[in-house]
């Protein structure tokens, strides 16, 4: 061929492949509310929940067409056995179970699999029973045993700082405002109990407010009313060295993300979620909570209703916890620690409040 057709014949091939009319790259899906629009679209029949695997927001499907359309989308996806539908069937299966206190269960997306916990205390029989509920459903159930016994936080009077009812020390959790800019300060429900409704900050014991309204099963959560003028809410997490970190914007978790956790008594800045929506039988009063969220990190007695949070946005008010009596710390992680959370979020949409 002439040398000027071989050129000719180069730049064509060169306009094919470099032609400006070519399909874009979409930008790669970072937003988890994004995430969950594109999953929301597919439908819980073909995908089974977003988590992050090695830093990158992951969107489970069930069938190589979703996770074309994932893709399409700028997102990551996963090709897994078990539907959302599937996983949340069988979790609805051991919510029937009754009366098995110090266990959890709950979907774990990011192993595809309802992941049961079963920590000091649970008999053969228990067991037993769980078992009969998972075995029918294979790989589609993880069971685990867990040391230690599930308890709640709150703390009977014995130092730090946090908010006080008479002799109960719970811990605050996030300040939230309704549509016309009345404060509230969100803690745990179980600090309730009792009739402990009138709170005033621990340092100072400085009257904050009362209790507005609160639940304690199948949730753990509670709205207290700022009622002293003099006392100013900031919208923001106090750290343990004093320092201060400030609230924007409150949403669920997703899980795998990292997570901080501050209370009245320790805190946590290392940890991550480990199940998005988990059912907790407490031992001390048979209570079950249901949706609740669990994660990685240590807790002891006082931080109920205290703060869990990623950057900016609130998550979580502390529950529990298996290890409550034992001391906890950035500088001493102990990975068998699992801690407790109502989703900020559901008390924020049911109450149409928000964080500021």
């Amino acid at each position: 061929m002439h040398l000027a057709g071989i050129a000719a014949t180069v730049g064509a091939l060169l306009t094919v492949f470099l032609s400006p009319g070519a399909e874009a790259v979409p930008a790669p899906l970072t937003d988890p509310a994004k995430a969950a629009a594109v999953a929301a679209k597919l439908g819980d029949d073909r995908t089974a929940g977003i988590y992050y695997k090695g830093g990158r927001l992951t969107i489970a499907v069930t069938d190589p067409a979703a996770a074309e359309s994932v893709q399409d989308a700028g997102g990551t996806a996963e090709v897994v056995t078990h539907s959302k539908d599937e996983l949340a069937s069988v979790h609805t299966e051991l919510d029937r179970l009754t009366d098995i206190p110090n266990t959890a269960w709950g979907v774990d997306p990011s192993s595809n699999q309802v992941s049961v916990e079963i920590f000091d205390g649970v008999s053969a029989a228990d067991r037993a029973r769980i078992e009969e509920v998972a075995a029918p459903h294979g790989d589609a159930v993880r069971i685990e045993k867990l040391s230690g016994k599930l308890e709640r936080t709150d703390y009977a009077m014995r130092g730090g700082v946090g908010i006080v009812s008479d002799n109960r020390l719970c811990s605050s959790a996030f300040n939230v405002q309704n549509d016309s800019g009345k404060k509230f300060m969100l803690t745990a429900g179980h600090c309730m109990v009792g009739g402990y409704y009138t709170w005033s900050r621990y340092g100072g014991g400085i009257k904050l407010g009362t209790m507005v309204d609160w639940e304690w099963e199948p949730g753990d959560w509670a709205i207290v009313g700022y009622t002293n003028p003099d006392v100013t809410p900031y919208g923001t997490v106090q750290y343990k060295d004093g320092s201060e970190g400030q609230i924007k914007s409150s949403r669920w978790v997703v899980d795998g993300e990292k997570a901080k956790r501050a209370g009245t008594r320790s805190q946590d800045l290392d940890g991550i979620v480990l199940k998005p929506s988990t059912t907790v039988n407490y031992p001390d009063d048979g209570v079950t909570l249901y949706n609740m969220i669990e994660t990685s990190h240590c807790s002891v007695r006082g931080d109920s209703g205290g703060a869990m949070f990623a950057g900016t946005a609130a998550l979580g008010i502390t529950s529990g916890g298996n290890y409550v009596d034992e001391p906890c710390g950035d500088t001493d992680p102990q990975p068998d620690r699992h801690s407790l959370y109502h989703p900020v979020q559901d008390v924020i949409i049911s109450h149409n409040l928000a964080v500021y």
